[in-house]
């Protein structure tokens, strides 16, 4: 990649990043995919000098639950508009019992548990790409992105484990404790409602992708342990964003220094060859 090229950060959440404040020279833009809508329009601004892009996964009022979301619609309106990266937050429950709820967990792999939800873009329609892309999925995440969420989280001195599986669920429901217990002896750590098919997709688009999961309950697994609820979740959330909200803000900076962006060629070059053409 030649030292010319910009980077653009998009960021994937919702609450915790609707400050007015936090972008410089922001303006709302309107994006129409060929996949359809995203979920609401993107914010456009400089953070401390870096150019990014902000989409909230479930619209800025959060009317759109887990499988109603159009994650295609929004990773290529996000790269559409020029992004390189995306960071995105997430809420999670956890599996085992040191990662505990308070806590961040930059993640590392998956098990999809979701359905009938789209997870590719080469899908034969007329305006999006060619062929069939059978991309491996190992790693899930991008590592340099990855390890500038890690970096931000020790430096601000928080509680961030630098692995974990999120065990990612249809929903809206939450899961039985039959379930729960399942997901542990799959060797999960967290479960959520949200990370497949975006991490899938933003690695099709060729784009670096990583996830900071909050952690704001124990799940369903535990003995004596309660249902999980809204409320609690919602609580958990609302205590702990700003921790999700300064990571990201910091692995911007973290990025956005970085000289060899080599790693987002390799990236592309991923997809470009898992890509199946009839000749």
């Amino acid at each position: 990649m030649s030292d010319t090229t910009k980077i653009k950060i998009g960021i994937i959440g919702g609450s915790g990043f609707d400050d007015p404040e936090l972008l410089a020279e922001q303006s709302e833009r309107a994006v129409s995919t060929p996949f359809g809508e995203p979920s609401d329009v993107i914010l456009e601004g400089r953070l401390n000098g870096v150019p990014c892009a902000l989409l909230a996964r479930h619209g800025r009022n959060h009317n759109l639950q887990p499988s109603d979301v159009n994650y295609r619609a929004n990773i290529w309106a996000l790269k559409e508009v020029g992004c390189t990266h995306i960071l995105a937050t997430t809420a999670t429950g956890s599996l085992v019992e040191e990662y505990k709820p308070g806590d961040l967990v930059i993640l590392d792999d998956f098990i999809d548990r979701t359905w009938g939800r789209k997870c590719t873009f080469y899908d034969r329609n007329e305006c999006g790409p060619r062929g069939v892309c059978h991309l491996p999925m190992r790693p899930a995440f991008c590592a340099r992105a990855r390890a500038a969420l890690y970096a931000a989280a020790r430096d601000r001195g928080y509680t961030c484990h630098n692995a974990g599986t999120a065990v990612v669920i249809q929903g809206p429901r939450f899961s039985s404790r039959a379930e729960s217990l399942m997901h542990r002896q799959w060797g999960g750590h967290l479960v959520n409602m949200t990370t497949v098919p975006e991490v899938v997709l933003a690695k099709e688009a060729g784009l670096s992708y990583a996830a900071v999961a909050l952690v704001t309950d124990y799940d369903c697994w535990r003995e004596n342990e309660t249902s999980v609820s809204v409320a609690e979740v919602l609580e958990m959330f609302k205590k702990n964003v700003k921790k999700a909200a300064d990571v990201i803000i910091d692995a911007v900076q973290i990025l956005a220094a970085d000289q060899d962006l080599s790693y987002l060629d390799a990236h592309k070059e991923l997809v470009a060859s898992a890509v199946m053409l009839k000749e």
